[in-house]
C-alpha cells in the first residue's frame, strides 16, 4: 500500500485523492473531445461532468458513512477524511443522477444523449479510481487477492465495450443502460471476493442486492428502448 505519494512542505499528496483527480481530468477531457465531435457544447458537457463528479463523491461518501454509521458515530471527525478512502458507488449514482438530470433539464438537453456520450469515460475514470483504492488499501479482498486491480481491469474492458457501442449506430439510452448492466454484473462478481462488506440476507451483501435490482431495471429499460420506433 502507498496511501501517501509524497509530502511537499506542509502539504501531503494522497494516492486516493490523486487518482480521483486524475480520473476526473482524464474522463472530462475525453468527454469534452467527444462532445465536439458530436456537435454538443463542450462547456456544457464539462460543467455537467464537474457537477456529477462533485455530487457523486458527496453522495458516495454519505452512503458509505450511513452504511458504516456505527464506526462514524464513534469517530465523527473521520467523516470528512476522504484521503482514507470510503466511497460507495451506489450513493454516488443516486445523488449524481439527481444533480445531473436537473442540470440537463435546465439546459433543455436530451438526458439519454448526454449520458450515452459520457458514461464510457465514467467507466474509464472508475478504473483509474480503483487504482487509487489499491494504493490506499481500501475496498480490499481476501488475503493476497488484489480485488481493486481486478475491478480496474474489468472496468477498463467495460470502457472498451461502451466505446465500441458509441462508434456504432445506437438508440439514445442504449449505452447508459449497458453501462449500468455491465457495472452491476462486475460489482456482483467482485463483491464475492471482498471481505469489507457484510452479508445481510440470502448470502448476499447490500451491494449485491442493489446490483441485482439496478441490473434488471436497466435491462428492462434497454429492451424498451430497443423496441421503440424512434
Amino acid at each position: 500500500m502507498y496511501p501517501v505519494i509524497c509530502k511537499i512542505g506542509p502539504f501531503t499528496i494522497f494516492s486516493y485523492g490523486l487518482m480521483l483527480a486524475l480520473a476526473f481530468l482524464v474522463g472530462s477531457y475525453l468527454a469534452v473531445a467527444r462532445a465536439k465531435k458530436d456537435g454538443l457544447q463542450p462547456d456544457i458537457i464539462f460543467n455537467f461532468a464537474f457537477l456529477v463528479f462533485i455530487s457523486g463523491i458527496i453522495g458516495a461518501r454519505i452512503f458509505y458513512v450511513v452504511e458504516n454509521a456505527g464506526y462514524y458515530l464513534k469517530n465523527p471527525l473521520e467523516i470528512i477524511m476522504l484521503q482514507r478512502g470510503g466511497l460507495a458507488w451506489f450513493g454516488g449514482l443516486i445523488l449524481g443522477t439527481l444533480v445531473g438530470f436537473t442540470y440537463l433539464k435546465s439546459k433543455n438537453l436530451s438526458i439519454y444523449k448526454v449520458l450515452d456520450l459520457i458514461v464510457p469515460f465514467v467507466a474509464l475514470g472508475q478504473a483509474i479510481g480503483r487504482i487509487g483504492c489499491l494504493l490506499n488499501g481500501c475496498c480490499f479482498g481476501r488475503t493476497f487477492f488484489p480485488v481493486q486491480a481486478y475491478s480496474a481491469l474489468i472496468l477498463l474492458v467495460i470502457f472498451i465495450i461502451l466505446r465500441f457501442m458509441q462508434e456504432r449506430p445506437h438508440k439514445d439510452g442504449e449505452i447508459v443502460c449497458s453501462y449500468l448492466m455491465l457495472y452491476c454484473l462486475k460489482r456482483f462478481y467482485i463483491e464475492s471476493f471482498r471481505i469489507d462488506n457484510a452479508v445481510i440476507v440470502l448470502g448476499l451483501t447490500l451491494f449485491q442486492i442493489l446490483s441485482i435490482v439496478i441490473f434488471f431495471l436497466a435491462f428492462i429499460k434497454f429492451i424498451l428502448i430497443r423496441k421503440s420506433k424512434t
